[in-house]
């Protein structure tokens, strides 16, 4: 559940951002200096190794917005991990709607269309494919991120709440990620355990199938709709 729940934000939080601002800087903003240098910027973020975000998130989340966010807990994880994979998102759905072509926009406002109408009825169906696979693999790398949860202070250990918690307490409480886990995991003893006899070699293995089977199947899922809007759009 806590794994589960850091994963909403990790996807909700940069896809609905990042995909806002990626169509803002191509259709709406003013070419100038402030522009380039938003963009210049945006583009250095996706090149900075995870462990820098998890040095910010310690900073800014964990220790500043302590109050706000509970320290060290699910809250300050899921925007760490959301702004981590936000620059992905917000380049490759620029690139994306820059390689529309300029006639489908001019037929949209030679119709009499608003800007706001081209761009959600012509611009981005078009963009549609390469903004869902650029999205859908953000997300899959954000998936096997572990360095920037162990500086925010996730856990390897079982984790469960106590009757009665809120789920606001909850977002404020510990958490874990799978890959944490399979490093707890690997470290255990192969000792067999008493209800169900698996060893701790037998459950890091399933659980980096599962990790595994996580990733293909949004890659799986990025492939399939970007195969359908292009034979939308070819159609």
């Amino acid at each position: 559940r806590y794994i589960s729940v850091t994963g909403v934000q990790t996807c909700a939080l940069p896809i609905s951002v990042g995909i806002a601002a990626g169509v803002y800087l191509e259709e709406y903003a003013r070419p100038g200096r402030f522009t380039t240098f938003v963009q210049l910027n945006i583009r250095n973020l996706a090149g900075v190794p995870s462990v820098v975000y998890g040095i910010l998130g310690l900073v800014v989340f964990v220790k500043v917005l302590a109050p706000l966010t509970g320290g060290r807990s699910v809250i300050s994880a899921g925007i760490t991990m959301a702004i981590l994979v936000l620059p992905i998102i917000i380049i490759t759905t620029a690139e994306s709607v820059r390689a529309v072509p300029s006639g489908l926009r001019e037929a949209g406002y030679g119709v009499g269309g608003t800007r706001w109408e081209t761009t959600r009825h012509h611009v981005l169906p078009y963009a549609a494919p390469g903004i869902l696979t650029g999205t859908m693999l953000a997300v899959a790398r954000a998936l096997g991120e572990a360095a920037p949860l162990l500086l925010i202070g996730a856990i390897t250990g079982r984790l469960a709440s106590a009757p009665g918690t809120s789920f606001l307490e909850q977002l404020r409480g510990k958490f874990t990620a799978m890959p944490i886990v399979i490093y707890g995991w690997a470290n255990n003893p192969n000792t067999p355990g008493k209800r169900t006899g698996l060893t701790f070699e037998d459950l890091n293995a399933a659980a980096i199938v599962a990790l595994l089977g996580m990733v293909l199947v949004l890659n799986a899922a990025a492939i399939v709709l970007r195969n359908r809007f292009e034979g939308r759009r070819q159609s």
